[in-house]
């Protein structure tokens, strides 16, 4: 079984940036993806980036080119780096695991306010 747990929050102005992390812990050999997902208010959860085990990358089309996803496995900790953030980026920010063995964990969220 594999703990997450997201810091690194808040509220920040639009323009501004603001850094995620995600603490894993537990059976943290098990993982083998990544991801950050996202979910504003009264919308459903959506995928905001991923890395694979073997650091491949992908992003939504929202934040390409301002968000970058990455991975320190040695730390067993997943980052995302979020610049020149818009309004639209306020949402509760959820980190997901992928084991091996086809199982998946989830984070408790950290709330990211965007304001205009």
């Amino acid at each position: 079984q594999v703990q997450l747990v997201e810091s690194g929050g808040g509220l920040v102005q639009a323009g501004g940036s603001l850094r995620l992390s995600c603490a894993a812990s537990g059976s943290t050999f098990g993982i083998n993806a990544m991801g950050w997902y996202r979910q504003a208010p009264g919308k459903q959860r959506e995928l905001v980036a991923g890395i694979s085990s073997g650091s491949k990358t992908n992003y939504a089309d929202s934040v390409k080119g301002r968000f970058t996803i990455s991975r320190d496995v040695a730390k067993n900790t997943l980052y995302l780096q979020m610049s020149s953030l818009k309004p639209e980026d306020t949402a509760v920010y959820y980190c997901k695991a992928d084991l091996w063995r086809g199982t998946t964990s989830w984070g408790q969220g950290t709330q990211v306010t965007v304001s205009s």
